[in-house]
């Protein structure tokens, strides 16, 4: 793998990563949603942009066979756990489509269903959930005004079942006591396709991303606690040392390196459910990354990574085998004393 460094921009916040998948035909079942093995439909092509602003990925797939074959697609979302002690990115679509997802088949527009769960400590959780009231989505206020509403007995089981969680504060009026949701919540949209025999179609979506980081340059920390995050970093993102040597150089003298003028952003994109299609690998793969502003900085693991514009990065490839995610780290550069 090539290291790249270049120059980008997100939003902040301070979450577990997030990610976002490619297509994978999937089968109904009582366990809800299994990803599935596709023999006769062939992946040909995929061009992935990613920005914080939108994520857009346009398939071309051909149907290998002498008949029409009629799919059932799906997209995963990113897992998402709220995290009420830091400032979140969430999405901020509506209700019933809160990454303003967007999909075209062949130009026409789908109307995909959205498949939602909750999941705490790996148990699924969504009936329970529907049997109090209380809808899917863990982060929204809505949401925390239902559990506020709820009787004691019913926070209790709550409690101890690890779907909520008690936060103590005084913000000059008493001690005031607010149970928080904490459940992940899981969320797939799948459509029917009808892949017509011998042909080529092509599949687009859109969306707006959920973007995780934190204030600050934390990869710039000595390490702790048996953790060194410049070698997770190093792994993850493929952080070189010219990198490095720029974030440094935005340090004044004297200065911990952790000081640097960033905030950290991170996308991770799911691109092994695309080995689900016949071959497992993608004839053609073309990634773009648009970093947003020039004052920014971003690095990510890729090979024959180029600049092909005043904020966008290219990675193009042949025969490609979608073994890994694609993670992002992106410095936001800002002006402001903190």
């Amino acid at each position: 793998m090539r290291v790249f460094s270049g120059l980008v921009c997100l939003l902040a916040a301070s979450v577990a990563l997030p990610a976002v998948a490619n297509d994978t035909a999937v089968q109904l079942s009582t366990g809800g949603l299994e990803f599935v093995i596709n023999e006769d439909i062939t992946m040909l092509s995929e061009e992935l942009f990613i920005s914080s602003e939108e994520i857009r990925v346009i398939y071309e797939f051909q149907n290998n066979t002498s008949s029409d074959q009629n799919v059932l697609v799906a997209f995963p979302m990113p897992d998402i756990v709220p995290d009420w002690w830091s400032p979140t990115v969430f999405p901020q679509g509506p209700a019933d489509n809160l990454f303003n997802f967007e999909t075209t088949f062949d130009g026409q527009p789908v109307d995909a269903v959205l498949h939602e769960y909750a999941f705490t400590a790996g148990v699924d959780r969504s009936d329970y959930l529907r049997d109090k009231g209380v809808p899917l989505v863990s982060f929204t206020d809505d949401t925390r005004t239902v559990t506020d509403g709820l009787d004691d007995a019913t926070k209790a089981e709550m409690l101890h079942l690890g779907l909520l969680v008690p936060d103590i504060y005084d913000v000059g009026q008493g001690e005031e006591t607010h149970l928080f949701p904490i459940w992940t919540y899981r969320a797939t949209y799948t459509w029917e396709a009808n892949f017509p025999a011998g042909k080529t179609v092509k599949v687009e979506h859109r969306y707006k991303p959920s973007v995780g980081g934190t204030t600050g340059v934390t990869f710039m920390s000595e390490p702790y606690d048996g953790y060194d995050p410049a070698a997770e970093y190093r792994t993850r993102y493929c952080t070189d040392d010219a990198f490095i040597n720029a974030v440094r150089k935005t340090v004044k003298a004297g200065d911990d390196p952790w000081a640097a003028p960033f905030f950290e952003s991170w996308i991770s994109y799911i691109l092994t459910t695309g080995g689900n299609w016949a071959g497992g690998y993608i004839p053609k793969f073309r990634l773009v990354v648009d970093k947003g502003d020039e004052a920014n900085l971003v690095s990510f693991c890729g090979d024959n990574i180029k600049k092909i514009g005043p904020t966008t990065f290219e990675m193009v490839a042949t025969d490609f085998y979608p073994e890994k995610e694609v993670d992002i780290l992106i410095l936001e550069h800002h002006d402001e004393e903190y």
